[in-house]
């Protein structure tokens, strides 16, 4: 993997979430697009095959709101919610096929995503950094178990998250990415965004750090900012521009994402390139096309 980055970007995929939904799948549940696991786990293979086609390299598997605690509502066990995170894995790589220039990316969410309630978006759970670390251990330990080629320890509102997840993912012996999700200058919690990419710097196990789940604006300033901290790849994956209206549950705004600041991305020290909510298909076929123009 470090390889392949080394020589130029890399294409994530865009929003799994967006893709279900335009495959008529029902998400209203509070266990978001994980519940497909037990339910349509042949949907999420749809959708990951439908991001392949459209140019990405890097499948981001449907595990962001998977935890026991969130399964364990519906009165699914452990040992089956085990089974549902690697199947996560098993079924990305069915989609990706027999091709070696497509890797997985298992998805660790943060904490907020199990409480299905907007908190990701806000951090500052009341949960100490040894706590956080509890919680993310088993569901990271049994994503890594499925052989995943990297974790993404994504849409992390703050720091003392990042540093819980990043604790648990030690001795793993599986590369991460580390991605913030931001507003502005600082990350959802209020930190400055400059210190929480730098505590990445001195992790050789973080393959990449930056930002996800947020305004194409910010990922534009912070795309520089991540690579001049860190000295690391940047990982960049913003959202549509819409935003999220958690009260009525629905999208409003327009979308501002441009595939040609892909290149500018890139330019800045950006190497793991996608979207995030409400980016599809064929946004993502426009970003590897002109990633591929500049190759």
């Amino acid at each position: 993997m470090a390889a392949a980055l080394a020589q130029g970007a890399v294409v994530l995929d865009g929003g799994l979430s967006n893709q279900l939904a335009d495959q008529g799948c029902d998400l209203s549940d509070a266990l978001w697009s994980a519940r497909l696991l037990a339910d349509a786990p042949e949907q999420i293979e749809a959708a990951h095959a439908a991001y392949v086609r459209a140019g990405a390299r890097m499948l981001i598997t449907a595990s962001y709101q998977a935890t026991y605690e969130g399964f364990a509502r519906r009165g699914i066990g452990r040992a089956q919610t085990t089974a549902l995170l690697r199947r996560s894995v098993e079924l990305a790589r069915r989609a990706a096929g027999d091709r070696a220039d497509v890797w997985v990316a298992a998805s660790v969410g943060p904490y907020g995503a199990m409480l299905a309630d907007g908190s990701e978006y806000r951090g500052r759970y009341g949960l100490s950094v040894r706590e956080l670390e509890r919680f993310h251990r088993p569901r990271i330990e049994a994503l890594c178990a499925a052989g995943p080629d990297v974790l993404a320890l994504e849409t992390v509102p703050d720091m003392d998250e990042a540093e819980a997840l990043l604790r648990a993912a030690e001795g793993t012996g599986v590369p991460v990415w580390l991605s913030y999700t931001a507003a502005g200058d600082a990350t959802r919690a209020g930190q400055p965004l400059d210190r929480a990419l730098a505590l990445a710097a001195d992790s050789g196990q973080v393959l990449a750090v930056g930002v996800n789940c947020c305004d194409p604006a910010d990922a534009d300033r912070a795309v520089g900012l991540a690579a001049e901290v860190s000295g690391k790849p940047v990982v960049v994956y913003p959202n549509s521009g819409e935003t999220w209206d958690a009260e009525r549950r629905g999208w409003r705004g327009g979308v501002t994402f441009d595939p040609a600041g892909a290149v500018a991305w890139q330019s800045a020290g950006a190497r793991l390139i996608g979207g995030c909510c409400r980016v599809g298909p064929d946004r993502i076929a426009a970003v590897a096309r002109r990633l591929d123009a500049v190759r």
